[in-house]
């Protein structure tokens, strides 16, 4: 597979939706987590990442233009030992769960769909990162069978050793539309390059600048576990 690189994917769509992009830091000392959102609606812009225990939550900007919380509002990330969940969607809670239980990512996604927002059925994407010891991430998308309501989709995949400066970047929208079509094949091989700062702003600056709401990235030490984060909102 071709390596692209992330600049360059992000560019050429102006609604990706929500991403989720896992990989392995160039110089091979960190995992490499960034989830970013988008919104064409007001209600989907009004939001911002704000830190929640060791992960992240969506939360109104403005309170007074809320209107429907129940798919914007949700916690992208959640840590549960040395294993780092991140989702679009209030699966995260779903996954952590399962895990406490001792049960499994996949497990956890098989008793989730895609999200009901007829028509178009937004892919609930998620990923999971294990760090200490052998270092290793999952990516899933739960989609529809082309907008068939009734008819849902299971995608997993795993990497074990990844590479370092490579990474996976998987999304919800294959680009924009009416209704928008839904992310198609395996996550995109991409290229990881630079330190977290660097890597931070090589994601904000290429996504559309309407459609952008929020950024999350994190690099974690793959031996010590120690985390650096960064959260870029438009909306400050």
């Amino acid at each position: 597979m071709e390596i692209i690189k992330i600049k360059d994917d992000l560019q050429a769509n102006a609604y990706p939706g929500r991403g989720i992009i896992l990989g392995k830091s160039e110089d091979g000392e960190n995992a490499v987590i960034a989830y970013f959102i988008m919104g064409r609606s007001e209600n989907s812009r009004n939001r911002i990442f704000t830190e929640f225990e060791q992960g992240i939550r969506t939360q109104a900007f403005d309170e007074a233009k809320l209107v429907d919380p129940s798919l914007i509002i949700y916690a992208p990330v959640r840590v549960l030992g040395n294993e780092t969940i991140v989702t679009n969607g209030d699966q995260t809670d779903t996954v952590y769960d399962f895990l406490k239980k001792g049960e499994s990512f996949e497990t956890a996604l098989r008793t989730r769909t895609f999200e009901p927002d007829e028509p178009n059925f937004t892919p609930r994407i998620s990923g999971i990162v294990k760090t200490g010891g052998e270092f290793s991430y999952k990516l899933s998308i739960l989609k529809s069978a082309n907008g068939n309501s009734e008819s849902s989709q299971r995608y997993f995949f795993e990497y074990s050793n990844p590479i370092s400066g490579n990474g996976h970047f998987i999304h919800t929208y294959k680009c924009d539309g009416n209704p928008i079509p839904s992310y198609e094949g395996e996550p995109t091989l991409v290229e990881i390059k630079g330190n977290i700062d660097e890597f931070t702003n090589n994601i904000w600056n290429s996504l559309n600048n309407d459609n952008k709401v929020s950024l999350f990235t994190r690099f974690i030490n793959i031996k010590t576990g120690e985390c650096d984060t960064r959260i870029i909102n438009k909306n400050i």
